[in-house]
């Protein structure tokens, strides 16, 4: 037999984990890697892109809400203290809400994944044979000939048959899932990284300065979270720029322009 059962097997397990094309970085293609046995497997290198987009996002989010937050309040008034003090209560509170809702997203999906799991393996225990005809199957849908899915099946039932189910029927890799504690620390330090730029350029500069400091600052970094975000998602750069740049200066004047309505009646 000319195919390599090993191999058929990488390739059923990789195809069937990740049903979008491989990520690049920049021009570099994927290799399999048993090409490259020394590189880091794709599936860890989407988890990283995955995980680094979602920062981007969650400091972006930071950026936009702390930035609508004081430029509102400088509208209506000129108060350094009033202005650290809206921008701090802006940074913690929108922080601990990402932190809040990313733990509870991802501990449902934690939840999901486990309960998954439990009931793969039940059915390993009680219906051996129907599972392992499964596997069979659904590796001959990844283009493998029957004959060569059996003996790939059988070969990873004896090696594994939880994780060769987990990863080729349900697409979950039993020993990476998801951790909701990493989740929420991560969207809690982004969200506070990007909150702290328009904070620090509100309260920094003069009275003069600090609208127009804050305004340029925010754009740019917004400018930067787009593009970054778009070449992580393997996106077209400029709508994604012009998009997040726009968004941002539509906050700042919208809650500029009632901070300034609100500062002129006296509300």
């Amino acid at each position: 037999m000319s195919d390599d059962p090993a191999g058929a097997a990488d390739r059923a397990i990789d195809d069937a984990a990740d049903a979008a094309p491989p990520p690049t970085t920049g021009s570099r293609a994927w290799h399999h890697p048993a090409d490259h046995p020394g590189e880091s497997h794709h599936d860890v290198l989407g988890t990283r892109l995955n995980w680094l987009r979602a920062a981007v996002l969650g400091a972006n989010d930071g950026v936009v809400s702390t930035a609508g937050i004081v430029v509102g309040v400088a509208g209506a008034t000129d108060s350094r203290s009033a202005l650290l003090t809206a921008g701090l209560a802006g940074m913690l509170a929108g922080s601990l809400s990402m932190a809040a809702g990313e733990y509870v997203s991802v501990s449902t999906q934690r939840d999901s994944e486990q309960a998954a799991l439990a009931q793969e393996r039940e059915e390993l225990a009680n219906t051996p044979q129907a599972e392992l005809d499964e596997l069979t199957a659904l590796l001959e849908d990844r283009g493998i000939t029957h004959d060569l899915a059996r003996e790939v099946a059988e070969q990873l039932t004896d090696r594994d048959a939880l994780g060769a189910h987990a990863r080729v029927e349900l697409g979950i890799d039993p020993e990476e899932l998801v951790n909701p504690w990493h989740a929420a620390w991560a969207s809690f330090v982004s969200f506070t990284a990007g909150a702290l730029l328009p904070l620090l350029a509100i309260v920094l500069p003069p009275r003069d300065w600090r609208l127009p400091v804050t305004v340029v600052s925010v754009l740019i970094a917004l400018i930067a979270c787009g593009r970054v975000s778009a070449r992580l998602g393997n996106a077209p750069t400029r709508p994604a720029v012009i998009r997040n740049a726009l968004g941002g200066a539509l906050a700042m004047a919208v809650t500029y322009a009632v901070g300034t309505l609100l500062g002129a009646t006296g509300v």
